[in-house]
This record gives C-alpha cells, sequence and structure tokens, in this order.
C-alpha cells in the first residue's frame, strides 16, 4: 500500500468516529468537576445529608457505558487512561497551588486549603476506585453486549453499573475512611452511596438510549467485542 492510500485510510478512520473526541471530553470534564466542585460539599435535602459530588459523578460512569457500547471496550479504555492521567494531574496541581506560600494580604488561602487541600489518602482513594470501578464497568457492559448479541440494552447499563460502582464503592470507602468512621459507618455509607449511584443509572436509562442510538446512527457503527483483548494495561485502542 502507497503513503497515499495509507493516508486515505488514515483520513478514513478519523472521519468515521466523529464524535468520539467529544465525548471523550464529556467523560474527562464531568470526572474532574465532580472530583472538585462536588467532592468539598456535603448537602441536604429532605433532611438526608449527602455528598454534592454523588448527583454528577455517576454520569462519568453513564458516558463509560456509552464509549463502550458504541465505541468499544479499547476506545473505553483509552478514555479511562486519559482520565486517570487527569486525575493524577489534577492532585498534583492542587496540592503545588495548595502549598505555595501565600503573597502578604491575600486573604484566599484558608479558602483555597478548605476546597482543593484535600487529604491525600481521599485523593488516592478516589483515584484507585475510578480506575478499577470504571475498567469493570467497562468490561461487564463490553461481555454483556456479546451475551445478549446487542439486545437489552438496559440490562447492560444496569448490570454494568451495579458491578463498577460496587467495585469503586468497596475500594474507595474502606480506603479512604477506614479508622477515621467506625465501621457501620463506612459500611452504611458505602451501601447507601452504591444503591443512590445505580438508582441514578436506572432514572437515567431513558437518557442512555437516546445518546447511544444517535451516535450509532451518527457514526454508523455498532462494535462488539469479539475476540477484544480486554487487559487494561495498554493506552491504544
Amino acid at each position: 500500500m502507497s503513503t497515499t492510500d495509507l493516508r486515505a485510510v488514515k483520513a478514513e478512520t478519523v472521519h468515521q468516529f466523529r464524535s468520539f473526541d467529544v465525548v471523550m471530553a464529556a467523560f474527562v470534564a464531568i470526572l474532574l468537576l465532580s472530583n472538585v466542585i462536588g467532592a468539598a460539599k456535603v448537602a441536604t435535602l429532605g433532611g438526608v445529608e449527602f455528598g454534592a459530588g454523588i448527583l454528577f459523578f455517576p454520569l462519568g460512569y453513564v458516558i463509560g457505558d456509552v464509549l463502550t457500547e458504541v465505541y468499544g471496550y479499547a476506545r473505553a479504555r483509552r478514555c479511562i487512561w486519559v482520565g486517570f492521567s487527569a486525575l493524577l494531574f489534577m492532585a498534583f496541581m492542587s496540592w503545588v497551588v495548595v502549598s505555595l506560600p501565600p503573597a502578604p494580604g491575600w486573604t484566599g488561602q484558608a479558602a483555597y486549603e478548605s476546597v482543593f487541600g484535600q487529604v491525600p489518602r481521599i485523593v488516592f482513594a478516589s483515584i484507585v476506585a475510578f480506575w478499577a470501578g470504571e475498567f469493570v464497568n467497562s468490561y461487564v457492559l463490553a461481555r454483556m453486549k456479546v451475551w445478549t448479541q446487542g439486545k437489552h440494552l438496559w440490562s447492560r447499563t444496569i448490570g454494568s453499573t451495579i458491578f463498577g460502582q460496587g467495585v469503586d464503592s468497596l475500594i474507595f470507602y474502606p480506603l479512604a475512611f477506614w479508622g477515621v468512621w467506625g465501621s457501620d459507618q463506612v459500611l452504611t455509607v458505602l451501601v447507601t452511596n452504591w444503591l443512590l449511584k445505580v438508582s441514578w443509572e436506572v432514572v437515567l436509562t431513558p437518557a442512555t438510549y437516546v445518546v447511544v442510538n444517535t451516535l450509532k446512527r451518527h457514526e454508523g457503527v455498532d462494535l462488539f467485542d469479539e475476540g477484544t483483548d480486554f487487559t487494561p494495561f495498554r493506552t491504544r485502542a
């Protein structure tokens, strides 16, 4: 194949997935914003206290479902690694900015420390839980798509979230709070937040159908992960 032919193939490949970069950007943006904006606030509705981030963090799993369903496990894997790298950089940047000595007369240091000066243990737990949970979510959805022959999308999105968010919660809460909270409180918050996240997935199922079907028509693909190498330790699709 000539150089010209190779360039044509590459151009066709890039053109084929016209919305992939947009979906990946949305995935990373929601991941970072839910950790920065949502993680620092405890809210209350109807007398029930909860971390504000739980309202938006599950959207990352919904977009993860869309990525795997439309573009396949390999491209979802690439997005997870991009999100993982972005989280690491965000944690590093937060540490550097908070650690810099404030200028005389600047009164915002306490506010910066309150919002961005997260406990290293919690940051570590969040990053590890995200990495493991997202890969489990993507793997389960990809395998279920093959098993169900592409039917019953709702079973894949909800089923993968049950496992993915389950792994996320099982890693995050014990790593972040064991020994700080009582064991009963850790277990209660773990189960409660897992149920809330899965419930969000159920509520958003109609929207997931719309997005998935629209993207499949737009991209002209419906990928099945038959013969896919499911190792997480690759970054190329």
